[in-house]
């Protein structure tokens, strides 16, 4: 069964979260999912259904769904949905595995015996980037950990565009500075597994590089994210990806702060 959040509905004007229970707010989320995936970043797949506009795959109908909807458009026309998140509890990772699974080796993850969270397909309407949006997503993905006790929070965060040559120094800059511990290191698959020590340290332009480096992700790092080791260079979807882990217990009282309540306790 679906757990309740304790912030089911955050509103905020026109705008708020919850978890996808009606079948309008998945198709919803697929539809927003094609229009940032596909349309704008020019991605595709084996399901992508580029009649009806919706970027779906095996994986959709055994996760979660976490949805930002704007009260004022139209469930109809499926554009309520202006904000997702895919989540995939550990515990069914059975029905169809995990999606990082196909580019990097989680067994230092699914042995660990913590609770997993993989999350993933993240993405935000350009109408509400840069704006509550993002934080009420959080907010509402805070509640989903707390509910479920998860320990460990992990998925892949994407660069556009598959030239690992554009992409080196912010490559370098994570893996210098944010490599994952053992035993969290998850790595890339080949053969599409990149390195990402492409530089020494003392050559990265820090500042073009942060820059690069995913707003989404930067955000994760903040509060004491990791990536795995290596990237992976994800072709039909037009991406370069990387793995994110995020231990839970890690993330310290001052980083839970940055974000005014997320990944931190509410009361009821």
């Amino acid at each position: 069964m679906t757990p309740m959040l304790r912030s089911t509905l955050l509103e905020h004007d026109a705008l708020c979260v919850r978890l996808a229970t009606r079948e309008a707010d998945r198709l919803g989320a697929q539809r927003l999912r094609y229009t940032v995936f596909v349309e704008e970043l020019g991605g595709d797949g084996a399901l992508v259904d580029h009649n009806g506009r919706f970027e779906r795959d095996v994986y959709d109908p055994v996760c979660d769904h976490l949805v930002l909807v704007d009260q004022a458009r139209s469930e109809a026309d499926l554009d309520h949905v202006v904000g997702a998140y895919r989540l995939m509890p550990g515990e069914r990772a059975h029905l169809h595995g995990f999606y990082c699974a196909s580019e990097y080796d989680l067994s230092v993850l699914e042995q660990s015996g913590r609770k997993l969270l993989e999350v993933g397909r993240s993405c935000l309407h350009r109408d509400v980037r840069g704006g509550i949006g993002l934080f009420q997503l959080w907010a509402g993905l805070s509640d989903y950990i707390e509910a479920r006790g998860v320990e460990i929070l992990f998925g892949v965060a994407s660069f556009h565009g598959t030239d690992v040559a554009r992409i080196a120094h912010p490559l370098a800059l994570l893996y210098h500075t944010y490599l994952a511990p053992p035993d969290l290191r998850v790595t890339a698959r080949p053969p599409h597994a990149v390195g990402m020590d492409l530089m020494p340290k003392a050559q990265i332009d820090r500042r073009a590089a942060a820059q690069q480096i995913p707003a989404l992700l930067k955000s994760y790092l903040r509060l004491g994210g990791f990536v795995g080791e290596g990237a992976w260079v994800d072709r039909p979807f037009n991406t370069t990806d990387v793995c994110l882990i995020l231990d839970v217990a890690r993330v310290d009282a001052k980083a839970r702060g940055l974000y005014a309540g997320h990944f931190a306790h509410r009361g009821a």
